[in-house]
């Protein structure tokens, strides 16, 4: 079996593939066929990725590599492949099971969405694009997939195209991160042209090996920061992140998919496998690309967790704090600590995915209400939820022993602490760490805790993923044929079905047990990572780091704790700040500025064009048209009464002395013999008068 995976790897991203073709082409009408294709395709390509990571356990310093020639041109060769190492290893397993777990959420989440099958169509989509992403072993094939990949989020952001927030969301998300892909582009053609290949790993020849950095040379400084540029749109970071916010209008699964598995984690997976060419040349560890990483990761970071304190929306929430955490992820990537990145970002796919889908349970439990301010009390009436729920939430705000945020989060700050260039950026993520446990204690107050705020009214809410019983309200409302709808009770809330709380149990279970390979104690899975070998040390669990972290978090805890224990439907922050509350609140007006700026701009410069094209372009057309049509006048003139009236003249005359010419040959031999006769008298005649 494990050979077989060695040589076979490259079929992870091509079965979720297929599902999604096989349900958009044959099981479109068909919901359970639809279902079954998309969780069977996830489940063998999860089964495929842990004998994968098999193979690489039991393979230390192995690198599963398969490169093939795509096309050629003239003498030129495209070539491409798949590699498999730690690093996509450890990616394949946690993309696959989050993504069954995401998969088995939505059968009860989206079970009254009319277009259920094509959800899972896009849900599979989205599944293989990301692993394409992780698995490619060429920059050009990473940039395919990695497009892919945008384009699923486009069509996921914006699944219910009967809302015009969400269609504004997808076009958001999708323009602002081909913004950043432009530069990665323009990254991967100065890439080629340094080093004549794409491939990573080639022999010795590819970009990421010896050969490769030695021709990439000086230039590697604006390589990486063409590269990171995509790296930022992607991941959300700061200034490219305001899509990342608007992409809730999508279905709250796809929220889960977004913000854990697949799209943000693209980013800081392609810094992370190109990181080489970040750190070529680099003294002491520091390079100019690697310190832009570090402080865009530092500013990101905390912006986004300043704003989080102030939202209301419980995905949004969770949105900044993604915003955040990829932001930490960057800081850890920019100071060298390439495997603390990674661990934090293989954590954070399971608890994130844990948070956004207790989310969705919520959510649907309170029949669609996404205002935390009108929720409360939630801990009775859904104690599965809420368990699971306050997992996710301690593993993202750090509470040490375990949960396995913490411990990557630690990593992280150890990495960050010896960053020989600043000590700002572990000051700042040590505040970092504050806002975070501040801001996720409010949530859990708000939601679970306290007594039911206000009674939901269901004309108010939004059509998302409801029951079969309850999917005829939801069109209803989404048709505008609201009528009469009555106000649900807070005794009317449930737990969710058993579809939607197992994949929380099991997300959970995962966010616990992974804190086992995550300690200091035993590092395994930074050893792995890194390609060393773990050892287990007790002693390495008494730091000072630990227990500044451990103060740190208790009390943002005991903040939130304190602030928001008697909280209602004003924020207590509101009235103490209203308008440092109203600058969070409306995410420091960076869209409005945008809009005042950048977009403004862009508007002004196509006002202008559209100008230029009707009065200036278009009459210069004009113009040189009009010149035209007289020069072809003039010449028609000239030809037809000039020219072509010589030529017939000529041609008549021509013709009328032809038809002269004629009547001498009548072809009766005795006149030409007497025409030769009066000829030569005639020369006679005229010699004789000349002598």
């Amino acid at each position: 079996m494990t050979s077989w995976t060695a040589a076979n790897f490259w079929l992870i991203p091509l079965l979720p593939l297929a599902a999604s073709l096989l349900i958009l082409g044959f099981a479109k009408s068909h919901r359970g066929v639809a279902i079954g294709l998309a969780v069977i395709g996830q489940l063998t390509t999860l089964s495929i990725s842990i004998a994968a990571f098999a193979w690489t356990l039991g393979t230390p310093g192995a690198r599963g590599v398969q490169n093939f020639t795509w096309f050629t041109f003239g003498e030129q060769a495209v070539r491409i492949g798949c590699v498999l190492d730690p690093l996509a290893a450890a990616m394949l397993v946690m993309i696959t099971l989050v993504g069954l777990c995401i998969f088995v959420f939505s059968k009860g989440y989206m079970a009254g969405d009319k277009d259920f099958s094509r959800f899972f169509a896009y849900l599979s989509f989205f599944s293989a694009a990301m692993l394409g992403v992780v698995i490619a072993n060429s920059l050009l094939l990473l940039f395919v997939c990695w497009e892919l990949v945008g384009l699923a989020s486009y069509l996921l952001i914006g699944f219910w195209i009967h809302k015009p927030s969400a269609a504004a969301a997808a076009k958001k998300a999708f323009i602002t991160t081909r913004i950043g892909d432009l530069g990665f582009f323009l990254g991967l053609l100065w890439l080629y042209r340094s080093t004549g290949t794409l491939l990573f790993y080639d022999n010795g020849n590819g970009c990421l090996e010896s050969a490769g950095l030695l021709a990439i040379g000086s230039s590697s400084t604006f390589i990486a920061l063409l590269i990171f540029s995509g790296a930022v749109g992607k991941s959300g970071q700061f200034p490219l992140h305001v899509w990342l916010p608007d992409a809730m209008e999508g279905p709250t699964p796809v929220s889960a998919l977004i913000h854990a598995a697949t799209m943000v984690a693209a980013g800081v997976f392609l810094v992370a496998r190109v990181y080489p060419i970040f750190s070529l040349g680099a003294i002491d560890g520091v390079t100019p690309s690697l310190t832009v990483v570090v402080w865009v990761g530092v500013i990101t970071a905390l912006m986004a967790s300043l704003i989080a304190i102030a939202q209301a929306d419980i995905k949004r929430i969770l949105a900044y704090s993604t915003v955040s955490q990829l932001g930490l992820m960057m800081v850890s990537l920019g100071v060298g600590g390439v495997a603390a990145g990674i661990m934090h970002l293989l954590a954070h796919g399971f608890f994130k995915a844990l948070l956004f889908l207790g989310s969705g349970s919520v959510i649907h439990a309170s029949h669609h209400e996404q205002d935390i301010r009108k929720m409360g009390g939630l801990r009775k009436l859904m104690p599965v939820t809420f368990v699971t729920y306050a997992i996710g939430m301690m593993a993202l705000s750090g509470v040490p022993l375990f949960f396995a945020g913490a411990w990557t989060k630690e990593e992280v700050l150890h990495a960050t602490a010896h960053w020989p260039k600043s000590q700002a950026p572990y000051f700042l993520m040590l505040a970092g760490v504050v806002l975070t446990a501040l801001y996720m204690t409010r949530q859990m107050i708000y939601v679970f805790y306290g007594s039911q705020r206000r009674n939901i009214d269901l004309q108010s809410v939004r059509p998302e993923g409801l029951e079969p019983a309850e999917s005829n309200a939801a069109e209803n409302i989404s048709a505008g044929r609201t009528g009469h709808s009555p106000m649900f009770r807070p005794e009317s809330i449930h737990e969710s079905p058993p579809v939607m709380t197992r994949p929380l149990i099991v997300l959970a279970i995962c966010t616990i047990g992974l804190s086992a390979v995550l300690t200091p104690a035993w590092p395994w899975l930074h050893d792995y990572l890194s390609g060393e070998s773990a050892h287990f040390d007790f002693a390495q669990l008494i730091q000072p780091m630990l227990f500044i972290s451990l103060a740190l978090v208790a009390g943002g805890i005991a903040l939130g704790v304190l602030i928001y224990r008697r909280a209602g439907l004003t924020d207590p922050l509101q009235q103490a700040q209203p308008a440092l509350f109203r600058f969070l609140e409306n995410k420091m007006w960076l869209d409005e500025l945008y809009a005042h700026t950048v977009i403004a701009l862009s508007k002004a410069a196509a006002r202008v064009s559209n100008w230029m094209d009707r009065f200036v372009w278009d009459g210069l057309v004009r113009a040189v048209g009009g010149i035209g049509r007289f020069l072809g006048s003039f010449s028609a003139g000239v030809d037809e009464r000039g020219i072509n009236a010589v030529v017939d003249e000529s041609v008549g005359g021509a013709r009328g002395l032809g038809r002269l010419m004629s009547r001498f040959h009548s072809g009766q031999v005795q006149l030409y013999l007497g025409a030769v006769a009066v000829a030569v008298l005639a020369l006679l005649l005229f010699y004789a008068w000349l002598a």
